[in-house]
């Protein structure tokens, strides 16, 4: 039975870092961003976030945030989070599910502490951006 479930592999979409500027805090800020590099439209795409880690020898977890999105469109990113600095001293773990036809994709990706960072930005495919890539 379990030999006839296919998880197809998931390519060209990912859970990205980018640093945009924030009215509120009137700064550059760490946002997480759903990206759809496919030329497929992504539907049904749910999204689960935690954080976990040590943080001065105590150990530190968030809470669990969703986020659902019906349509991601090709060659789009869709901002999901805000990830506050504290938070990037963690490890920062997204799920990731969609449908794409008849097909489900899943896949975790995960931005290991500290790994977020202007040093570790790379050219974002689709969007013209720069960005961290979760792996």
């Amino acid at each position: 039975m379990k030999a006839d479930i296919e998880i197809p592999k998931v390519e060209n979409v990912y859970i990205v870092a980018i640093q945009d500027f924030s009215d509120d805090f009137q700064e550059n800020c760490w946002y997480a961003y759903l990206l759809n590099a496919t030329d497929e439209t992504l539907e049904m795409a749910m999204i689960v976030s935690k954080a976990h880690g040590l943080i001065n020898g105590e150990e530190r977890n968030t809470m669990q945030l969703r986020h659902a999105f019906a349509t991601l469109a090709p060659q789009t990113a869709v901002k999901m989070e805000f990830l506050e600095n504290s938070v990037l001293q963690l490890n920062n773990e997204f799920s990731l599910s969609y449908f794409i036809g008849n097909k489900m994709y899943d896949k975790n990706f995960v931005f290991k502490a500290n790994s977020i960072n202007t040093n570790d930005q790379v050219d974002l495919p689709a969007i013209n951006k720069l960005g961290v890539i979760g792996v």
